[in-house]
C-alpha cells in the first residue's frame, strides 16, 4: 500500500466537504435521518488536513457531532491501509457492522473491511472439544453455556463471543473454550484450517480497513519488538476512537503483568495433557495439586483482604516474599520433573514451554521490583482468589513516541468526546508524548440548557462519610419515582453496584412497581443493554463498563445518576507514584493530574444522557464536593451546559412537564 491512492485529496476544498456532509450532500441524500452539522464538517476538514500533512491530530468532538463519519469518510476516500482502533468491543462491532458499511456505500468507496479482536474473543475448536470431553466445568450454568456454544458453533459467522450475547462476559466457560497465545497449538492444531482466529487475521491482512481495539493494537506494538507484528507495518493511517482510554491501556502493554491464575490454568492444562498422553509417566494429579497449592499459599500470604501495594510499601520480611520464593521454586521443580515426559506429545511440550515462560515472567517481575529506579512502579494486587504482580511505567510517552518515530510516515488521529479540560489538552498530550499534535475541539450541537438538568442534591455528606450510602439512596429514590424508572445508576465501585442494586430490588418489590431492575454481571453488557431497551421502565445499576460506549436514545433513558466523582482509588500505587513525579516538579499532582482524569471520566458518564436533539433528561451527581470544593467549579464547568439545580422540587417539576 502507498501513502496516497489515486483517490487522494478528494476533500481538499471546503466545497468538496460540503458535497459529502452538507444539507444536500451525499449523506443527506442517502440517509433519511442524517442532519448536516457544521461541527462534523469542520472535524472532517481537520482529519483531511492531518492526512494531507501525514501528521498527528488530537480531536475532541462533543456528543452528537457525528465524529465517526467525520473521520471515516476522509480516511476511506484517501486510500491506503487504515486501522481504526476503539476502546470498547461494542463500538468495534458497531463500526464494523453498521458505520463502515454505511459510509462505504454512501461514498461508493471500493474498500474491503475486516474486524479483528484478541484471541480470547474467539471460540477455539480444540479447547471446546477438550472441555466437552473432560468436563472441567463446575456450575450448572457453565454446562448450559458450553452446550449452547457447541450447538451454535457451525452456524455463527466469526466464532466471536459477541455472537452469544446471552452468556455473561465473566462466565467461567469462556476461559475453557478460548485460547491464549501460550496454549494455542498453531499449525499443529487438528482444527487449524477451521480456526476462527486464523481466519480473522487472514481477513485483516487482506482488508483495506481493519477495526481493532486498543488492547489488540498495543499487543501488536509489543509483538513488533519480537519481529512478528501483523498490522502496523502495513498501515498508512491509524485512528484511535475513544482515544481517552489510550494512555491507561498503553501503560499495561508497556509494562508487565503475571498472575497466579496463570499458574492454576497451567496446572489444570498440565493435568489434562499428562493424563491424555503420558498417564503412566508421572503422578499428574499430585503435580497439579502442588502447583495449585503454591499459588494459593501465595494468595494467603498476602493477607485476608483484597488490596494493592507498591513493593516500596512492603517490608523485606513480609510473608508474601517467602511465598513468592516458594512459588518460583515449585515452578522450577515441576519443570524439571516433567521434562522427560514432554517427548510424548507436542501439546505436552507446549505446556512445558508455557511453564518456562511463567518462570521467566515471575523472575523478570522480581528483578523489576529490585532494579527499577523511578521509571517503573512495581506493585502487588491481591484479588479474591489470586494475586497479580504488575510493573507499570510511570509514563508511556517515551515508549509511544519511539514507536511513532520508528514507523514509516503515517497519519495518527486521536478522537474522543472527552480529551480536554475546558479545551486544555495538556494532560493527554503529555501522557502520550504528542508534542507535535494539532489539537481542536468542537462542542456538542445539542442545546443542553433546554434539554437537560444537572441536579446536585443538598444535604448529602461527603462520600468518605459512613452515612453517605444511605443518604444517597434516600435522595435517589424520589428521583426514580418521578422519572418512573428509566434510569442508569452509575457507580464508581462494584461494591456500590451490589449494595444499591439490592436496596433498589427491595424497594421496587415493596412498592409493587412494574420496573425492570438490571444489574451489571447478570449477563453480557450487550445483552443487558438489549434488555434495557426492550423494557418499559428499566433501571440499570452498573460500574465502569457502562460509563462509556453506551447509546440509549429517547425516553428509555431519562435519568443518569452518578454516585460520586470518579477519582482513582486512594490505594492505587501507580497513582501515588505519578503524583510524586508532579510534586518533585513543584506542581500540585491533584490539580494537574487527578482532577483532569476525573473530569474526563465524569464527562463520559454524563454523556450517556443526551444522545439526540430530542432527548431530555436529568443528570444527578450525588457528590457535594462538586459544589463545596475549590476544584468543583473546574469540574462542572467542563460538563455540558446543563441548567443546574440543587432542589428536588425542580427535578420533580421537570418530569411533570412544567420545566423547560
Amino acid at each position: 500500500m502507498t501513502t496516497e491512492s489515486p483517490q487522494a485529496l478528494p476533500f481538499a476544498q471546503s466545497h468538496q466537504l460540503e458535497q459529502i456532509f452538507g444539507a444536500e450532500g451525499a449523506f443527506a441524500r442517502k440517509l433519511p435521518h442524517y442532519r448536516a452539522r457544521d461541527e462534523q464538517t469542520e472535524m472532517a476538514s481537520a482529519v483531511t488536513q492531518a492526512l494531507n500533512d501525514v501528521g498527528c491530530a488530537v480531536l475532541e468532538a462533543g456528543t452528537g457531532t457525528g465524529k465517526t463519519f467525520a473521520y471515516l469518510a476522509p480516511a476511506l476516500m484517501w486510500g491506503g491501509k487504515v486501522i481504526v482502533s476503539t476502546g470498547t468491543k461494542t463500538l468495534q462491532d458497531q463500526l464494523f457492522e453498521r458505520d463502515l458499511p454505511t459510509v462505504r456505500d454512501v461514498l461508493q468507496a471500493p474498500v474491503s473491511i475486516a474486524l479483528l479482536k484478541g484471541r480470547s474473543n474467539y471460540v477455539c475448536h480444540y479447547h471446546l472439544e477438550r472441555t466437552l470431553l473432560n468436563g472441567r466445568l463446575g456450575s450448572r450454568d457453565d454446562i448450559k453455556y458450553l452446550n449452547r456454544i457447541s450447538k451454535d458453533l457451525h452456524i455463527v459467522k466469526r466464532g466471536d463471543r459477541s455472537e452469544w450475547p446471552e452468556i455473561p462476559d465473566d462466565a467461567t466457560v469462556w476461559q475453557q473454550v478460548t485460547s491464549t497465545r501460550e496454549n494455542c497449538l498453531g499449525s499443529e492444531c487438528p482444527s487449524y484450517k477451521d480456526c476462527f482466529v486464523m481466519q480473522a487475521r487472514k481477513d485483516a491482512q487482506a482488508a483495506d480497513v481493519v477495526v481493532v481495539n486498543h488492547h489488540l493494537f498495543f499487543a501488536d506494538v509489543m509483538l513488533r519488538e519480537e519481529g512478528v507484528a501483523e498490522l502496523l507495518p502495513a498501515a498508512n493511517t491509524v485512528i484511535f476512537d475513544e482515544a481517552h482510554q489510550v494512555p491507561d491501556i498503553a501503560s499495561v502493554f508497556f509494562g508487565q503483568q503475571v498472575t497466579t491464575s496463570q499458574v492454576i490454568d497451567l496446572a489444570r492444562d498440565l493435568l489434562a495433557e499428562g493424563i491424555t498422553h503420558a498417564r503412566d509417566a508421572l503422578d499428574w494429579p499430585d503435580i497439579k495439586d502442588t502447583l495449585e497449592r503454591a499459588a494459593k499459599d501465595f494468595r494467603i500470604a498476602c493477607g485476608p483482604d483484597n488490596g494493592r501495594w507498591s513493593t516500596q510499601q512492603l517490608p523485606t520480611d513480609a510473608p508474601l516474599w517467602a511465598a513468592l520464593d516458594t512459588l518460583q521454586e515449585t515452578l522450577g521443580e515441576v519443570s524439571r520433573t516433567i521434562e522427560p515426559a514432554t517427548v510424548r506429545a507436542e501439546t505436552l511440550a507446549q505446556v512445558a514451554e508455557r511453564l518456562h515462560g511463567l518462570m521467566e515472567s515471575f523472575e523478570q517481575w522480581r528483578n523489576h521490583s529490585i532494579m527499577s529506579q523511578g521509571e517503573m512502579i512495581c506493585w502487588v494486587e491481591a484479588l479474591t482468589y489470586s494475586v497479580r504482580l504488575n510493573a507499570t511505567p510511570l509514563s508511556v510517552a517515551e515508549g509511544f513516541t519511539r514507536q511513532r518515530e520508528s514507523d514509516h510516515m503515517r497519519t495518527w488521529i486521536f478522537a474522543s468526546a472527552t480529551l480536554s479540560v475546558k479545551k486544555d489538552f495538556t494532560l493527554f498530550k503529555e501522557q502520550l508524548g504528542l508534542h507535535d499534535a494539532v489539537t481542536k475541539s468542537w462542542d456538542s450541537p445539542f442545546d443542553y440548557s433546554t434539554q437537560g438538568l444537572l441536579y446536585v442534591p443538598e444535604g448529602l455528606p461527603e462520600p468518605s462519610n459512613r452515612a453517605f450510602g444511605n443518604a444517597l439512596l434516600a435522595k435517589v429514590w424520589p428521583v426514580l419515582q418521578a422519572s418512573n424508572g428509566r434510569a442508569f445508576l452509575l457507580c464508581t465501585t462494584l461494591a456500590a453496584v451490589k449494595r444499591y442494586a439490592a436496596w433498589l430490588d427491595e424497594q421496587i418489590k415493596a412498592h409493587n412497581l412494574p420496573w425492570t431492575l438490571l444489574v451489571q454481571g447478570q449477563a453480557s453488557r450487550t445483552e443487558i443493554l438489549n434488555q434495557y431497551r426492550a423494557a418499559s421502565n428499566p433501571v440499570l445499576v452498573g460500574s465502569q463498563s457502562f460509563w462509556e460506549g453506551v447509546d440509549v436514545r429517547g425516553e428509555a433513558l431519562s435519568v443518569v445518576i452518578i454516585d460520586k466523582l470518579p477519582f482513582a482509588p486512594p490505594d492505587d500505587p501507580v497513582l501515588a507514584a505519578r503524583l510524586r513525579v508532579y510534586e518533585e516538579r513543584g506542581e500540585n499532582g491533584f490539580v494537574a493530574y487527578q482532577v483532569p482524569q476525573a473530569v474526563i471520566s465524569l464527562k463520559q458518564g454524563a454523556g450517556r444522557l443526551i444522545r439526540s436533539e430530542t432527548d431530555k433528561g436529568v443528570l444527578m451527581i450525588c457528590d457535594s464536593r462538586l459544589i463545596t470544593k475549590p476544584y468543583g467549579k473546574r469540574i462542572w464547568q467542563s460538563l455540558p451546559s446543563f441548567a443546574r439545580t440543587r432542589h428536588e422540587s425542580v427535578v420533580t417539576e421537570f418530569f411533570a412537564g412544567g420545566w423547560g
